[in-house]
């Protein structure tokens, strides 16, 4: 935890930043990095009955840690994003409720 998942990105470029990005959001985040996931998801994007070029988007469930760390967060992502020659990228976070979530049968 937390998970990352990425749209309209191409894999490739992911696993370039991959390392550098989990390093960065390690020291802001204070997480393990074993915690951290990120997943590519294949999507296909349709605009006027043709196939189209979907705008980059980050998604980004965890548990809540404050607006702070939040905003940090969408900046270090996006700066990723960006590196990899995507101009705009959106950022979304999704909370999870810690007795909601189980690992190996147990919530947190």
């Amino acid at each position: 935890m937390p998970i990352l998942r990425l749209r309209a990105i191409e894999p490739k470029k992911i696993c370039t930043i991959s390392t550098e990005l989990i390093d960065e959001l390690q020291q802001l985040i204070k997480c393990p990095r074993e915690s951290f996931t990120l997943e590519v998801v294949q999507s296909l994007f349709i605009k006027d009955g043709e196939f189209v070029d979907g705008n980059p988007l980050v998604e980004i469930s965890w548990f809540d840690r404050g607006q702070e760390i939040q905003d940090k967060t969408a900046l270090i992502v996006t700066k990723y994003v960006n590196s990899m020659g995507y101009k705009d990228v959106d950022v979304i976070f999704k909370a999870l409720d810690k007795n909601k979530y189980y690992e190996n049968g147990k919530h947190f």
